[in-house]
């Protein structure tokens, strides 16, 4: 059972490995707190966000909308490999997904197909949006899967936690899709690598 980090903590793991950070606004403390804990945390999930040029990409993961406050993840993983700290706390961005496969990340052993939506997702993730269409046509610059990389295996390291420990929202949630364009499996062995 591993507590959340600190928001300092989170930082000095993100630029230790190699990141470009950008804070954006109150992130240490923006979070949604009052709809219920966070934490023990034990893995990190991997977004898209169906979304087109930094700036608006950044903005709706910080406010979230009408259907959906934000914050929408902790970091924003733009097309040039920056992270963007918008969010730090519950975040609004695994939402309910399988039991069977949070149990399959504690252990880092295969995960089973999520084919349930019963155990909440936000309470137990650290979670990064990246920038892209997500219509399997949007490239995915090497300088974002490099960042994307680094993201998780910063959570991972500080924390313990090897690859396995890595998801894809679409792995998560029944219905999701997202990361489309890499497989997580080829994210695992990059992640794996960096922690060597």
């Amino acid at each position: 059972m591993a507590p959340p980090m600190s928001a300092a903590l989170f930082l000095d793991a993100l630029k230790s490995e190699g990141l470009t950070v950008v804070e954006v606004g109150d992130w240490r403390t923006h979070n949604r707190d009052h709809q219920g804990p966070w934490g023990p945390v034990h893995g990190v999930v991997i977004h898209h966000t169906v979304t087109r040029g930094t700036d608006a990409t950044v903005r709706l993961c910080r406010d979230g909308h009408d259907a959906l406050p934000g914050p929408l993840c902790h970091g924003v993983i733009a097309k040039d490999g920056t992270v963007h700290l918008v969010g730090y706390g519950r975040a609004n961005h695994a939402g309910s997904g399988d039991g069977d496969v949070l149990k399959a990340v504690i252990a880092e052993k295969r995960l089973p197909p999520d084919n349930a939506a019963d155990t909440d997702g936000n309470r137990h993730f650290y979670g990064f949006e990246c920038e892209n269409l997500g219509d399997g046509k949007d490239p995915w610059p090497e300088t974002q899967l490099a960042a994307i990389e680094k993201a998780a295996a910063a959570v991972c390291r500080h924390h313990g936690w090897g690859a396995g420990s890595v998801i894809g929202h679409l792995e998560w949630q029944p219905g999701k899709v997202d990361p489309r364009g890499f497989t997580m499996d080829s994210l695992r062995d990059r992640v794996r690598d960096r922690l060597k």
